[in-house]
């Protein structure tokens, strides 16, 4: 595993990387922000003495990984929220005509009123959750105060799961690719329960109004 991505993981550079793949994933959410976490902490892992064999002199620190991870994605966030909310009458149209959007913005809204927000946090798992969240809480003009603590926490969790399940995976199943293939279809399940619980919410919601 690591002959191959080693000359990137056992450089500063692997900071870099996933500061910059975490801050663009906003907008781009094919980015593979999680799996470049996920294999940054599975050599972290390894320099540790979960693996056998040769590994990298220098691996990266997970108390770094998770620093940088969660501050790319609180500036992600903040960049998204900041242009929704500059975006005018064509982002509102934009928004008008994407019910996921719409649905988003609504639901964001009245959580936010509630002084609450696990929604944001709940969507950063999500595939492109992320996005919806961070571009209706801008396009509706919610208060900066009122969402971005919630998008910290929800930064700060998804580092924390990613990097855990990169670190944890290796010193169970090895510094492998099996390890890290393992690790990654546990964020996508992860993202996937996360769309489920949220598709499932406005059904909850509609059955107690009716």
């Amino acid at each position: 595993m690591f002959e191959s991505v080693g000359a990137l993981i056992g450089s500063p550079w692997i900071y870099a990387m996933v500061a910059l793949s975490v801050l663009l994933d906003v907008f781009l959410p094919v980015l593979p922000s999680g799996v470049l976490v996920i294999t940054a902490a599975t050599a972290a892992a390894a320099g540790s003495g979960a693996a056998t064999g040769q590994v990298p002199h220098e691996v990266p620190d997970i108390l770094a990984l998770i620093l940088c991870a969660t501050t790319a994605s609180v500036l992600g966030d903040l960049v998204a929220y900041r242009l929704a909310w500059r975006g005018g009458e064509r982002l509102d149209r934009a928004i008008a005509r994407s019910r996921r959007l719409r649905t988003a913005q609504e639901r964001l809204g009245e959580a936010l009123a509630r002084g609450g927000g696990p929604l944001v946090v709940l969507a950063r798992f999500a595939p492109a959750g992320r996005s919806v969240v961070s571009l209706g809480a801008g396009a509706a003009h919610h208060r900066a105060r009122d969402f971005l603590p919630w998008s910290a926490l929800a930064g700060l969790s998804w580092a924390a799961y990613s990097v855990a399940l990169g670190y944890f995976g290796a010193h169970w199943l090895g510094t492998s690719w099996l390890a890290t293939g393992v690790s990654v279809l546990a964020l996508f399940g992860a993202g996937a329960g996360a769309a489920y619980v949220m598709r499932r919410r406005p059904e909850a919601t509609q059955g107690v109004r009716a």
